[in-house]
């Protein structure tokens, strides 16, 4: 295996040399005048020109995701680079569509989202940083309707909100477990009225939501005014379109709605726009900037968050149901040092060679594949090999995978760029190619909102039951008699197992799935179903990485990656 010199991601993006951002734009036959320039090497699409791709026929959607991931790491978005890089490499038209990065991991603990090695987007540093803006723009529109909402009450309260049921929280791009629940206008009655609150991080807002499903400003604005804030004494439901609220917000997130372009290191198109985790939220990339991507290219990258059981569901399940999107294939990320974990290995002891371990782990393989079939996708397995891994323990997975009916192939993206990946490449051309998508959801609209939450449950978490006390089991009914039940739902759990229980590793089974708390997301059409002890504002490690983050004297970030 072709090695490289062991700089750390910062260093290998630092030393490339970034095309103009106009010259990717060609590539995808965007003219100058539709181009937005932020700065030399990261650009927004204007809407107009979008509107003009309308009627040109659709790529081939593939999806990036990956075993239950453990503190070892998987590598899904340095897959999802390069596998675009690799086609590309092969001779074919291809772009990825991945999310933008959130601040709260970048300074906690999963660090940064841009790829890693030689298989990255650039420029990493402002991708992972402020970027283009436009998570803050989401928490401006959040935090304004917020504002309205409290401004409302202070004044006049025309609808009659009360202010025990204002359902609607603040939200913050950071892990500040110490916002989780608050009380506001405090100080006397100028203030305002005295109540409880709280954060959420950003990614976890219904906005972001909104701004990720909604297919133009016309659609976001709609999904914005329908969002429920509160009820009312007699519990009638108010909106953000009964105080207003719709307007300015859709004003604040204007520009954001523009996909923003950057590049991979191999000078390949990427569209990094959205930002929604999955495993508090729905976990995708935009559906304008996926619609535009397959509009542009022949073969369409994206990728879903965490693992199979949260991110592709949600994708499936969510996006690609309300957005009419059909996606022709899967790529399950699985690494050698994940494998041992679920086998039982410490993560001091991944290191050493250990083949029984590697075949115990499997088991959460297989379970991610039969899982990924039952939405009529066909399925590839990418061994992201880590310097470490041997042949025997890689061999080891294909031959397992053989058994299953699926192909492993051996990806070194990290260390070869797209070179790395040109035969996953060449094989999920063979899968696509010629074929139409034999793509279902998992469960459909019509069946109650309980019942959905039960079967991704039990067919995808291998639960035995979902259990809830009366309160949930009431706001489940209530939303199901108000005309909500059609909705999809979003289930919210930890990342870390099938289960609810974040220990549990493999593939546990006839578990219990406790549903905490219920959300109803009106504006993004799902109903959030919060499980076991997930936050949806996390909190800072104990030694989070914003300890060892600095600038340098000449002014470059330290640290980061």
């Amino acid at each position: 295996m072709t090695t490289h010199a062991p700089l750390s991601d910062i260093e290998i993006a630092r030393a490339a040399t970034a095309q103009p951002i106009e010259e990717i734009a060609l590539k995808l036959d965007i003219p100058a005048k539709e181009v937005v320039r932020y700065g030399n090497d990261k650009a927004k699409i204007k809407l107009s020109h979008i509107e003009t791709l309308q009627n040109k026929p659709d790529g081939k959607l593939i999806l990036v995701t990956a075993i239950t991931p453990t503190p070892a790491g998987e590598g899904k978005t340095t897959t999802t680079v390069g596998l675009g890089d690799g086609l590309n490499k092969i001779g074919k038209n291809a772009m990825i569509c991945i999310r933008e990065p959130s601040l709260g991991p970048c300074f906690g603990m999963k660090g940064g989202a841009a790829g890693g090695g030689h298989a990255q987007v650039i420029p990493m540093e402002d991708i992972n940083l402020h970027f283009t803006g436009d998570f803050h723009a989401i928490s401006a529109a959040n935090n304004l309707l917020a504002a309205m909402i409290d401004n409302h009450i202070y004044w006049d309260n025309t609808t009659g909100l009360d202010t025990r049921r204002i359902t609607w929280r603040r939200v913050m791009d950071m892990n500040d477990r110490s916002l989780r629940q608050i009380t506001t206008s405090q100080g006397g009655v100028a203030n305002g009225y005295p109540r409880e609150g709280g954060f959420d991080i950003t990614p976890a807002s219904e906005v972001m939501a909104c701004f990720c499903l909604a297919t133009d400003l016309k659609d976001l604005r709609r999904r914005l005014g329908q969002i429920l804030v509160g009820f009312t004494r007699d519990r009638t439901a108010v909106y953000a379109r009964d105080i207003l609220a719709d307007g300015p917000m859709t004003a604040l997130l204007k520009d954001a709605m523009m996909p923003n372009l950057v590049q991979t290191l191999e000078h390949n198109p990427a569209f990094i726009h959205g930002g929604p985790f999955a495993n508090i939220a729905h976990g995708c990339n935009t559906v304008i900037a996926t619609k535009t991507a397959l509009k542009m290219a022949d073969y369409v990258i994206t990728e879903a968050g965490f693992g199979a059981d949260l991110g592709a569901e949600k994708f499936f399940d969510i996006k690609c149901r309300k957005a009419g999107l059909a996606p022709h294939a899967a790529v399950l990320v699985a690494t050698i040092r994940a494998l041992k974990m679920h086998g039982g290995v410490a993560k001091a002891d991944l290191g050493t060679e250990n083949v029984p371990a590697v075949e115990k782990g499997l088991s959460n393989l297989k379970r991610h594949v039969e899982n990924l079939r039952k939405f009529g996708v066909k399925e590839v397995v990418a061994i992201n090999r880590f310097p470490t891994d041997t042949d025997a323990e890689i061999q080891c997975v294909i031959e397992e995978c053989e058994k299953l009916g699926v192909r492993a192939i051996e990806a070194t993206h990290w260390a070869n760029g797209g070179a790395g990946t040109t035969a996953l490449a060449q094989h999920v051309v063979d899968l696509v190619d010629g074929t139409d998508s034999t793509f279902r959801t998992l469960y459909n609209d019509d069946i109650s909102l309980w019942t959905k939450i039960q079967t991704v449950a039990q067919e995808i978490y291998g639960a035995s039951e979902i259990v809830a006390d009366k309160k949930i089991r009431d706001q489940i009914k209530h939303f199901q008699d108000q005309g909500f039940g059609h909705y999809p739902v979003c289930i919210a759990k930890t990342q870390y197992s099938f289960s609810t229980d974040p220990n549990l590793k493999g593939v546990p089974t006839d578990h219990v799935v406790p549903i905490r708390e219920v959300r109803l997301s009106n504006g993004a059409e799902f109903l959030l179903v919060v499980c076991g002890d997930i936050m949806t504002m996390p909190g800072l490690p104990r030694v989070p990485a914003a300890n060892s983050i600095e600038v340098d004297e000449e002014g470059l970030v330290q640290g980061l990656f």
